[in-house]
Order: C-alpha cells, then structure tokens, then sequence
C-alpha cells in the first residue's frame, strides 16, 4: 500500500475521459472493488486501487518509475541486496507487480517468485497490465504465509512483505512464527524487507520491531520525518538481516527521494521499540485501520 506523502493528481475519476485516453476500469475481487485508474500524465501508467485504497503504480513503459515513496524505499534495497547481478527474491503480496517488474529490469536473470492471496485481482492484473516474458518470473494465488512455510531453506536473496488486506497488514504475518518462517527461507546474508504502516504511539510498529529483533541481529527502519515524529499516519520500510545492513548507502538514497526519509537503527530503533514483546500466534492483531482519507482515491 502506497503512502499518503506522495499524492499523484493525474489520475481522472470513473467516468469518459478525453477521445484517446485510456479509460478506468473496474473489476470485482476477492477484496472489495478494484480499479485501475490510468495516468494522464504517464501514457501506459496505471494506478491499482482496491475498496478506494491505493495498491500499486505501475508503467508500463517505464519499469524504473517508482511513483510511491515506499515503493521507492523498497527499491533501494533490492539495489543494495548484493552485487550487480540476478537475485533470488520472494514477494510477499502481488498487487499489480510492481517491485517484480522492478527487479526484472534493474536485475535481469533474477528468479523471483510472487505469491497474492487474491486470485481474482491476479488475473485482474495479469490481463490488463501484461508482464513481459520472463522465465524466471513465477506468480501464483494463495496465501503468504502458507507458501513462505513449504519454501526450501535458504532459497531467497530478498523477501519483501507488502500483504494488506485491503489497508491493513493481516494478523498472521506479525507475528514471531512468521518472522522465524522468513528466516528460514533468507540465506545468511539475505534481507527481509517489510512494508508497515502505523502512526504515534507506534504500538503496532513497536511490536513488530520487537518480534524480528527477536529472530534478527540487525534491523533498521525506513520512514519520512513527519511520521517518526508523529505528525501523520505513514508507512515504514522495516529490514531485517543477519548481516549489517548498508545503513549509510540507504541513508544517502532515501535523504535524496523528493519525499527525504530516515534510517533508524541502533539505540534509536531500541527505543521505538520499547518494552513491546513478540507477538504471538493467537494474540496477533491486524495493523491499525488507517485515519479517515489516509490512503483514499475514490
């Protein structure tokens, strides 16, 4: 789910647009309505919505064009997972494919593996908004977790968790199983990179940040000033990794987005945490239901 700081105002509502441009279209799918709102700006770009709450943006001529902020976040590390080369990476939520496409272009030879719970979006997606040929692009139905668990050991370079249930992160993948089934499938120095929103007191945040450092010797966090200091609901970009992450290198980056964000790590991130303990199976509860308008389109 895309962040609220990244406003695009191109996108026309339902209705006839002008003779040329691509009309919106809809669809019915397992969660709610879907919409795919074209660019006027952009001519092959689409913005995904689903019950009026944004998914993904994606170009199809341009694969590099990362229009939200935390797609952008999410795109620094996939750059800095590892040498220049293919990478091993499992996507956790599909939405209209936008990191895979990403990967495919920045990274080509990547075998990447996309699993969306909602069926009926996937074909949604995959019919409107076609993928290039790529044989190392593999996109099934089902659910997050269960997959993640019946993966092989160290299989994956990068897992990225972007699953939400309409705006929301769903309850069993918060929690401690679920952080110790990714590292699992990481290899040693593989990097978990999970997108999160929540705002002050960051108690959801907080738990989460809790229950990977609990599997996890190194976490950072990812995340626009006005949200650390509690001004807005907003999403995060949390990693997780066995090995240092390169807090400076994405530092730099994300300080030179046109929406600047913070790394937190260390004693800072320590603190956010707090006395917040692991979640556990049966205590989990989705992420918090964003403010009124937060993340709406219409």
């Amino acid at each position: 789910m895309p962040e609220p700081e990244s406003p695009h105002e191109a996108f026309p509502p339902d209705g006839a647009p002008p003779d040329g441009e691509p009309l919106p279209e809809s669809r019915p799918v397992t969660g709610g309505t879907a919409k795919l709102l074209p660019d006027v700006d952009r001519p092959r770009a689409w913005l995904l919505t689903v019950d009026g709450a944004p998914q993904s943006y994606v170009d199809l001529d341009d694969p590099l064009h990362l229009e939200f902020e935390y797609a952008r976040r999410l795109g620094h590390v996939l750059d800095l997972a590892g040498p220049p080369g293919p990478l091993d990476v499992l996507h956790l939520g599909g939405g209209a494919l936008t990191l895979p496409r990403y990967t495919a272009a920045t990274r080509p030879g990547s075998r990447q593996h996309v699993v969306e719970y909602d069926r009926a979006l996937l074909a949604f997606v995959t019919e409107r908004l076609p993928l290039p040929p790529d044989p190392g692009l593999r996109v099934e139905a089902g659910d997050a977790r269960t997959v993640l668990e019946g993966l092989p050991a160290a299989s994956a370079d990068v897992v990225v968790g972007d699953v939400y249930g309409g705006s929301r992160v769903p309850a069993h993948l918060t929690t401690l199983p679920y952080a110790r089934a990714v590292a699992r499938v990481l290899r040693p120095d593989g990097v978990y990179a999970g997108n999160l929103a929540d705002a002050s007191p960051f108690r959801f945040l907080a738990s989460q940040l809790a229950t990977f450092a609990a599997v996890f010797p190194h976490l950072c966090l990812i995340a626009e000033p006005a949200v650390l200091r509690g001004r807005r609901f907003g999403n995060t970009v949390l990693l997780a990794s066995r090995t240092e992450p390169p807090v400076r290198e994405l530092a730099r980056r994300t300080a030179a987005d046109a929406f600047p964000a913070r790394v937190v790590h260390g004693a800072a991130l320590r603190r956010m945490a707090a006395d917040a303990a692991p979640v556990r199976d049966g205590a989990a509860e989705r992420s918090p239901v964003p403010p009124e308008g937060a993340f709406g389109v219409g």
